[in-house]
């Protein structure tokens, strides 16, 4: 085992249980605006289409055929269109109240503080992120995360998305270090595993449930407790 000193860590789906608080928010906004009278067949409708249409989102904004503005603006109304209801149904606030909401929630994967409270006394902690600044800033402080992290770098900060190494090299010279003593821990092979591979830095590829890929990470983890034994 390599000795390191800086450990970048994703946070959707990596620490910050992406799916579990989204899935809250939808129900909350379901009910409180009433969907299923403005032509929303049921919950398990609105679920469906939003996974589908955000995740094609945020794929686009990864490789920058989408900037944050229309990624937002867009994403609703193209929620509604997927899922047969009609997109000028949709709450003026619709959107500010999902970004509020969601950002809000505190539920973090197993063993994610326990994890990070056993690492922070031997690595200096980092996070790396293509999440909007001021969510992600949000979702931290809401789950307990940010006491943990020393630098939050996110692609709009840098101007730079994973997989890009610009970024993961704007963070290794924020911390005057080098690609050999540095980790990234996260969930996606392509901005995650591939990016950091691009900046040669080893990867942790965190995955519960046990995807397959074609990229050859450094380390695969299906349990953050399983960074005790590597780290």
């Amino acid at each position: 085992m390599k000795t390191y000193q800086h450990l970048f860590f994703d946070l959707d789906h990596t620490l910050w249980d992406y799916d579990r608080n989204v899935t809250e928010s939808l129900s909350e906004l379901y009910q409180i605006y009433g969907l299923q009278d403005l032509g929303m067949a049921s919950f398990e409708n609105f679920h469906e289409a939003f996974h589908h249409v955000n995740f094609q989102l945020w794929d686009w904004y990864n490789v920058g055929k989408i900037d944050k503005h229309n990624l937002r603006k867009e994403r609703f109304p193209k929620i509604f269109t997927h899922a047969g209801a009609k997109p000028e149904a949709i709450p003026a606030e619709f959107e500010e109240d999902f970004m509020s909401r969601t950002s809000s929630k505190p539920h973090v994967f197993p063993y994610s503080k326990e994890i990070l409270n056993y690492l922070r006394e031997k690595y200096r902690i980092h996070v790396i992120t293509n999440g909007f600044k001021e969510s992600q800033a949000k979702k931290m402080k809401s789950s307990g995360l940010d006491i943990f992290f020393e630098l939050i770098v996110t692609s709009e900060t840098t101007g730079f998305k994973k997989p890009d190494p610009r970024i993961f090299q704007y963070a290794m010279e924020q911390l005057s270090t080098s690609p050999e003593l540095c980790l990234m821990i996260g969930d996606n092979p392509d901005s995650d595993i591939l990016g950091a591979q691009r900046a040669e830095i080893d990867q942790v590829f965190f995955n519960p449930e046990g995807k397959e890929i074609e990229l050859k990470p450094t380390y695969t983890i299906s349990h953050l407790r399983e960074l005790e034994d590597l780290l």
